[in-house]
């Protein structure tokens, strides 16, 4: 079967609500994409896969809900399609404000919006006609996050991040830093997940017995399970986001109290990391009956 975006679903955490928010999809080359992946390694995951032979990708955000407190995790690709060369593929996105309709929300209900990291798919609603789409809300991203984009000039790796006109500058004084343990609402609290980016933070949302991890770009498919020596080719610091890979998906391996949730993933954006005989393997709630 032929590999599809995941579509708006909703998790409970106790009494917090995460909800997925498509925005579009991406098809890409896995070979492109991910260098070090083998024929091997992407034939045991044809899964991930469309009828064409690309890699799909989902791009959305999470939406939590806890208390009266709105919170927006990432902001997709934004209202356009546009071809990849660098990953052989095309983007195809601008679902994200009529997902959160489907929510009963406008983007005047949002208090919060956090940046896991600034990778240009994950900052694409920042702003509209340069000013901010979710107004009303504080911005927040990890230590160094900021800092390290507006740093980069002409350096190649400037592509995929944020653009300067389209998201730093309306965000200007708009986005404050925020430190590993930090709490930003009730039940929901920052991890600091290094190695993507530099100031690339996770998210644990908690509440009684429950729990999720949302992971950012820590995990981007499931074939790094299968081999964590897999990195996408835009990673800022590929040694240390393998380090945080393992380690983050040793804390989720067969923890049946903790949901995991990645905004790139097809089928379902929630899951758990469970082990199998030899590796560890991502079962997607869609697939346990649960979401």
């Amino acid at each position: 079967m032929s590999a599809q975006a995941s579509p708006r679903e909703t998790i409970c955490v106790g009494d917090i609500g995460i909800s997925y928010l498509p925005d579009g999809e991406a098809v890409v080359s896995a070979a492109a994409l991910f260098p070090a992946g083998t024929t091997e390694l992407w034939d045991a995951h044809r899964e991930l896969f469309d009828a064409d032979g690309k890699l799909v990708l989902s791009l959305g955000s999470f939406l939590i809900r806890t208390g009266d407190r709105k919170i927006l995790v990432d902001l997709g690709f934004g209202d356009r399609t546009v071809a990849f060369p660098a990953a052989d593929g095309e983007f195809r996105s601008g679902r994200l404000l009529t997902s959160l309709r489907e929510e009963g929300l406008a983007p005047e209900d949002i208090d919060t919006v956090f940046y896991t990291h600034m990778h240009i798919d994950h900052v694409g609603w920042t702003a509209q006609d340069d000013a901010l789409t979710f107004r009303n809300a504080r911005h927040l991203a990890g230590e160094g996050e900021v800092e390290f984009w507006q740093s980069l000039g002409d350096h190649p790796l400037a592509a995929v991040g944020p653009d300067p006109n389209g998201v730093l500058t309306p965000l200007g004084g708009r986005v404050d830093t925020v430190a590993d343990g930090a709490v930003i609402a009730p039940g929901v609290s920052i991890v600091a997940t290094p190695g993507h980016t530099p100031g690339h933070c996770s998210l644990v949302v908690s509440s009684g017995k429950d729990r999720a991890m949302i992971l950012g770009d820590v995990l981007h498919c499931p074939a790094q399970l299968t081999d964590n020596e897999v990195s996408l080719a835009f990673e800022v610091d590929a040694e240390l986001g393998k380090q945080t890979r393992a380690r983050i998906m040793g804390e989720l391996e067969g923890d049946t109290n903790t949901v995991a949730a990645q905004c790139h993933l097809t089928g379902s954006a929630f899951g758990r990391v469970m082990r199998g005989r030899s590796r560890r393997t991502w079962t997607s709630l869609r697939s346990q009956g649960v979401s």
